[in-house]
């Protein structure tokens, strides 16, 4: 109850609904037959674990496009630096069972004549060591380009524009074989996660429920953010940034605040997505991933903690659905979704809601009003006349 006062009954529902999905697709998908009508494929599983991860993105987009007002066009290249991070643990767990039997070089670096292991990979047969660098790289990363950016006071479409040449230029970089990290094919061919084979039901359960865990947690951190009075100079800093600054707070302080911590968020869902693919490759860095993801927090309401979540979930079911059914025409329903909601739902779905919804209770408060002021005059006697 608690909880339901101080973030609000609608982030309490979905923290709950989360935390119930996380218990319920697992056992679903384990425990109830094949003829069940609730029963989960085990194909499905890992399908939705990914609808999941993406939908802990939008939201770490959302704290600083919604709230802050920075669009950034580079959040996938925090993803991705996240996901290579748990990629290198995952190849250093396979060990002899690749194709080339070396118990320390991954087969990419034996196929490439690789002598020895890259010093960038010592301590990644750790899992301890690897869940640091999941938040440290894109943290990292985030906070040295914030620190110079914010400094310089680039906003606008000029910090958009370099935020997605950054990643432009980290997916040019990851293609490169000298890099060790697997070049154009990326890393793949996973074999475990903490003992546990990825391949296995259960495994993919759990690790369903591990990143519904991490956005229910993801958004009660959002909103313990976003509702105390630091979110508060957030949202001043993104309406009146001059004004901010003229009356003492550093508005370049926050915006490094805030896209710092979006930015090991994204690199957390990065880190959940990639043993539930199997595979992470330079085309995460891509520029249009980046650019998805601002259509996913678009489509649900930025400035909204549900709304990223259910855009990234409604966006990609069709996406799956349409890739499906006409796979050319996908890119072109995805570029007409996004011009359909800056014309008609700028707002996008939950916010369009709210406005209307605090509108209709205005509209009703102000009826109620002038009812009650016209049954008070009703019930006001006349004065008696004196001359009477």
């Amino acid at each position: 109850m608690i909880l339901s006062r101080f973030l609000g009954p609608r982030v309490f529902i979905l923290v709950a609904a989360l935390l119930a999905a996380a218990v319920f697709v697992p056992m679903a998908s384990l425990w109830l037959p094949a003829s069940h009508p609730l029963h989960v494929p085990a194909y499905l599983v890992p399908l939705f674990g990914k609808y999941v991860c993406y939908a802990l993105l939008a939201l770490a987009l959302d704290l600083v496009w919604g709230y802050v007002g920075i669009l950034s066009l580079g959040h996938g290249a925090f993803f991705a630096l996240g996901g290579y991070a748990m990629g290198m643990y995952l190849m250093r767990q396979i060990g002899t069972r690749g194709v080339y039997g070396d118990p320390v070089l991954p087969d990419f670096m034996v196929f490439l004549n690789w002598q020895e292991l890259p010093w960038y990979w010592t301590g990644f047969d750790q899992f301890w060591f690897a869940a640091i660098m999941i938040v440290v790289a894109p943290g990292l990363l985030a906070f040295v380009f914030g620190w110079f950016a914010f400094r310089s006071r680039v906003t606008g479409v000029y910090l958009s524009i370099i935020t997605q040449a950054m990643t432009y230029a980290l997916l040019l970089a990851f293609f490169r074989n000298d890099m060790g990290f697997g070049g154009n094919n990326g890393l793949t061919d996973f074999k475990e996660l903490l003992g546990f084979p990825l391949q296995a039901a259960s495994t993919r359960a759990g690790l369903f429920a591990a990143s519904c865990v991490a956005l229910a947690l993801g958004v009660l951190l959002v909103g313990w953010i976003t509702r105390s009075q630091l979110g508060k100079l957030m949202v001043a800093v993104r309406d009146a940034e001059s004004r901010t600054r003229f009356i003492g707070w550093r508005p370049e302080h926050v915006k490094l605040f805030a896209f710092t911590v979006s930015a090991v968020m994204a690199g957390i869902a990065g880190a959940l997505y990639v043993p539930q693919v199997g595979i992470i490759n330079p085309g995460e860095f891509a520029p249009v991933n980046s650019i998805e993801i601002v259509v996913w927090a678009a489509v649900g309401g930025r400035g909204t903690l549900l709304g990223p979540v259910i855009g990234a979930l409604l966006v990609n079911f069709g996406k799956s659905t349409f890739t499906a059914i006409a796979p050319e025409s996908w890119l072109f329903v995805l570029g007409g979704l996004f011009v359909f909601v800056t014309l008609f739902l700028p707002k996008g779905i939950v916010g369009t809601f709210d406005h209307g919804w605090g509108g209709w209770r205005a509209r009703r408060a102000s009826t109620e009003a002038e009812k009650g002021e016209a049954a008070a005059m009703d019930d006001v006697q006349p004065l008696p006349n004196p001359a009477e």
